[in-house]
C-alpha cells in the first residue's frame, strides 16, 4: 500500500480509552516510513539518473559544438577553395588572353614585316628591270653606233678603192 500526502493529511486515528490506538499509529508510521524510504530511494535513483543524463547532455552539447565548429570550419574551407579556384581560373584566363594578344601582336608584326619585304622585293624588281632596260638600251646604242661606224668606214673605203666586181659588197 502506498501512502500519498493526502492520506497522511486526512488520517484520523480512532479514539481509545486512553487516546489513540498505539498499534494503528505504529502500523501507520511503519507504512509512512516504508513509503518515505521508498520515495527517498526512488528520489536518489532519479537524481542519479538526472546527473547521468545531465553529463550525457553536456557531452552531447560539447560534441554538437565540436561538430558545429567543424562544419563551420569545413564550410569556410570550402568557400575559400571556391574563391581560390575562381581566382586561379580568372588568372589563367587573363594569362591566356595576354598570351593570345602577344601572339596576335607578333603575327601582325610578322605580317607587317612580310609586307615590307614584298614591297622591297617589288622595288628591287623594278630597279632590276630598269637596269636591264638601261643595259639593253646601252647595248642597242653601242650596236647602233658600231653599225654606223662600220657603215661609215665601209663607205670611206669604197671611196678610196674601186670596187671589185668579184668582191663582196654589202648591200
Amino acid at each position: 500500500m502506498r501512502i500519498t500526502p493526502l492520506d497522511i493529511q486526512h488520517k484520523v486515528f480512532p479514539k481509545k480509552f486512553k487516546g489513540v490506538d498505539p498499534e494503528q499509529v505504529n502500523a501507520f508510521l511503519e507504512a509512512v516510513s516504508q513509503t518515505v524510504e521508498s520515495l527517498v530511494r526512488e528520489n536518489s535513483m532519479l537524481r542519479d539518473k538526472v546527473v547521468t543524463r545531465e553529463q550525457e547532455l553536456s557531452e552531447l552539447r560539447k560534441a554538437e559544438a565540436t561538430l558545429t565548429n567543424t562544419l563551420i570550419t569545413t564550410q569556410n574551407f570550402a568557400d575559400q577553395l571556391k574563391v581560390n579556384a575562381q581566382q586561379d581560373a580568372e588568372r589563367i584566363v587573363k594569362e591566356a588572353e595576354l598570351h593570345a594578344e602577344q601572339l596576335l601582336v607578333n603575327a601582325r608584326n610578322q605580317l607587317t614585316d612580310l609586307h615590307r619585304s614584298i614591297a622591297d622585293v617589288r622595288r628591287q624588281r623594278i630597279v632590276a628591270v630598269e637596269q636591264i632596260r638601261s643595259t639593253i638600251n646601252t647595248i642597242a646604242r653601242v650596236i647602233a653606233m658600231d653599225t654606223h661606224e662600220v657603215e661609215s668606214s665601209h663607205a670611206e673605203t669604197s671611196f678610196l678603192r674601186p670596187q671589185d666586181e668579184t668582191a663582196y659588197s654589202p648591200g
